[in-house]
């Protein structure tokens, strides 16, 4: 399941997305705002997204944040993956957290480990697939 931090970190990015290239850097309690996101807690995900290259911040009075990347080269699963780790629900089909499983037999012929490849593999399709630039543009259709 997606964590609640994960869903405040792709909201603020989806909304930032939003935000023409040329703006001003946006103010985060503006995102807090806009996103529906607790300050406190957007402080922390902004950080992580920033030390990830996703972000640039300026301090100051007319501070703020804004993308480092154009939306289009920026994926929902990048996001996740900063935010949570892994996308995979299982560590023996992690292709960046690899563990074995100490309570399988075999990894080739175990059935649950071919069933969570499956599922590892979709749900990477999917989420790298999507850019920012597609969900803010499904975010402006929803709202039309």
């Amino acid at each position: 399941m997606l964590t609640q931090r994960s869903r405040y970190a792709l909201r603020a990015m989806i909304f930032l997305a939003e935000a023409p290239a040329d703006t001003a850097p946006i103010p985060m309690n503006r995102i807090a705002t806009e996103a529906n996101v607790p300050r406190k807690f957007l402080e922390l995900i902004l950080a992580d997204l920033r030390e990830a290259g996703f972000l640039h911040s300026h301090r100051g009075k007319m501070g703020g944040y804004r993308l480092s990347r154009p939306t289009h080269l920026i994926s929902l699963g990048e996001i996740i993956r900063v935010i949570e780790g892994p996308l995979a629900l299982v560590p023996c089909v992690s292709r960046t957290a690899y563990r074995s499983c100490t309570d399988c037999k075999s990894e080739s012929a175990c059935a649950i480990r071919r069933a969570m490849l499956r599922v590892r593999d979709e749900t990477a399709r999917i989420l790298d697939g999507t850019s920012l630039a597609d969900a803010a543009a499904v975010e402006v259709l929803a709202a039309a």
